[in-house]
């Protein structure tokens, strides 16, 4: 229990040192971790309908829908988390961090056989972005990356990040864009969010407000973000 309070502070930029720290104990993405940790020893033991009711009330309290068979690692860390669903054959490594609206689910009952694996397995240290949908028996690879709104139904591998299509302009100040002039928007490079990093990290240290400057100042060539 104390660990995920641990993870919850390391992870969340919102909680701060001091009395602050206490909002931890609010957290719905903790509340329903606890819930599962004690779902799932009870599962293990093969105990029926217990495990599942105690699944179903942290539902009902906390948004998120976590089946008591699903292997859950250490540091384990759903930030908001309303709305996640992780299937009962999932498997989720150590040092994973997902965000709200995330699915870990199958193909479909016309597809998905009892008895067999339906879910995916999620490796360590995997960051999955708010709302992406990682259907079906695959893996996701160490250290890899699934960015907010990616389908994923295909094996990644580690140290790989997975991006959706941003949204483009079908109208633009009331007026139509052509299908020929729409534009493509491009996803941030992988440099973008390691200077972001660098500049949080600086700005919590030394208390750095201006991030812009920040940015500047360790790589003159990008003037914006």
């Amino acid at each position: 229990m104390l660990q995920s309070l641990k993870t919850a502070y390391k992870k969340d930029p919102a909680l701060r040192k001091g009395i602050n720290f206490l909002e931890v104990l609010l957290y719905q993405g903790v509340h329903a971790i606890w819930a599962h940790r004690a779902a799932h020893f009870l599962y293990e033991l093969r105990m029926p309908f217990i495990p599942r009711l105690i699944s179903q009330i942290s539902r009902i309290l906390t948004g998120i829908e976590i089946h008591p068979g699903a292997r859950i690692g250490k540091r384990f860390f759903i930030d908001h988390g309303s709305g996640v669903v992780i299937g009962e054959t999932s498997e989720i490594g150590d040092d994973v961090m997902m965000y709200h609206g995330v699915t870990l689910g199958g193909h479909g009952w016309w597809a998905d056989k009892k008895g067999q694996k339906r879910h995916p397995t999620i490796r360590n240290n995997v960051v999955l972005g708010v709302g992406c949908k990682i259907l079906g028996p695959i893996i996701v690879g160490n250290n890899s990356k699934i960015g907010a709104g990616a389908i994923v139904i295909e094996d990644v591998p580690p140290n790989s990040t997975v991006v959706a299509e941003l949204g483009k302009y079908i109208v633009r100040e009331g007026k139509k864009v052509e299908q020929k002039k729409i534009e493509k928007v491009e996803v941030p490079k992988e440099e973008w969010f390691e200077i972001k990093k660098k500049i949080l990290l600086i700005e919590e240290s030394n208390g750095i407000k201006d991030g812009a400057k920040t940015l500047q100042h360790l790589n003159p060539e990008k003037r914006s973000f």
